[in-house]
């Protein structure tokens, strides 16, 4: 099973994300979940992630954006995801296929088919069985990334238009879609919104185990 972690910079995916690799390692869980992020997850998609990332890029054309975020895509599917489920475990991904078609199809404004298209070519019919949105407004993500003591990324350097933009996006991908959707309310307490993740995804490992 692959489940995919969704929503704008800002939203606290990661975090949860992160606190759950912590706390399932060393447990009887450890063997059964493998964690990626994207773009990320082997060494030749983090090269690219660095890339991607650095505010030392912004002239990046989004086309180039785009097609770098599928090229490490590609390396992380094959390197990572594929023998992961082969393997039949469960894969939790801290962003996927919604990422690039809501901030390159809508944000950047190539176009949600085009995306689609360049990764159906890159995933041929690896997709998420689940997908866990942490739905925030975008004041609220923006008034948290301007908390980060990490220097901010291209992405989290974005106007709140940019922000209204993905949070519509994902919205529409949603309502297009329901059933594959898990939203989250990522506007509560990190503990809170924990919890919400955590009672998510128990029932679908465990669905997965059988």
């Amino acid at each position: 099973m692959l489940v995919a972690f969704e929503g704008i910079d800002g939203a606290g995916k990661s975090t949860v994300f992160n606190r759950i690799k912590e706390e399932t390692s060393n447990t009887n869980l450890e063997n059964q979940l493998v964690f990626t992020r994207e773009p990320g997850g082997t060494r030749i998609s983090e090269d690219i992630r660095r890339l991607i990332i650095s505010p030392d890029y912004e002239k990046m054309d989004p086309k180039t954006e785009t097609l770098l975020y599928a090229a490490a895509r590609r390396q992380n599917l094959i390197e990572k995801i594929i023998p992961a489920l082969d393997a039949n475990k469960v894969v939790l991904a801290d962003r996927f296929i919604d990422s690039s078609l809501v901030y390159q199809g809508i944000g950047r404004n190539i176009g949600i088919q085009v995306v689609a298209k360049i990764n159906q070519f890159v995933l041929g019919n690896v997709m998420p069985d689940r997908v866990i949105y942490f739905d925030i407004s975008p004041q609220e993500a923006m008034n948290r990334l301007k908390k980060k003591k990490q220097a901010a990324d291209r992405f989290e350097k974005e106007n709140i238009q940019f922000f209204e933009k993905l949070s519509l996006g994902y919205r529409n991908l949603i309502n297009k879609n329901p059933a594959n959707y898990v939203v989250i309310d990522a506007q509560k307490t990190p503990q809170k919104v924990y919890e919400s993740v955590k009672k998510v995804l128990i029932p679908l490992i465990k669905e997965a185990s059988k």
